[in-house]
């Protein structure tokens, strides 16, 4: 089911929020910056593969609009992170 309308140029709302969510509880895992370089290059490479498998499976269709929601998604994430590690907004 389509949870909210597509964004702008056709990208995936579904696919955004799923990616939101993988990707926040990822990076927000770790604290170490080197295990978040790491986690960041997987989770972007892991956006891109996953859609690129769709055109082996017969049942689905590659769509640019779900590769960029998976991306956007992503890419939401380690800006929130970014922010919140330059600023610390939840320094004790």
């Amino acid at each position: 089911p389509q949870i909210t309308p597509d964004f702008f140029f056709k990208i995936s709302a579904n696919h955004l929020y799923a990616f939101v969510v993988i990707a926040a509880i990822g990076i927000f895992s770790y604290q170490k910056p080197q295990e978040i370089k790491f986690l960041i290059v997987y989770l972007i490479l892991l956006s891109i593969i996953l859609e690129l498998f769709h055109l082996f499976i017969n049942a689905r269709t590659f769509q640019l609009g779900d590769l960029f929601g998976n991306l956007f998604g992503v890419i939401i994430v380690i800006c929130i992170n970014f922010l919140i590690r330059k600023y610390e907004f939840f320094r004790k």
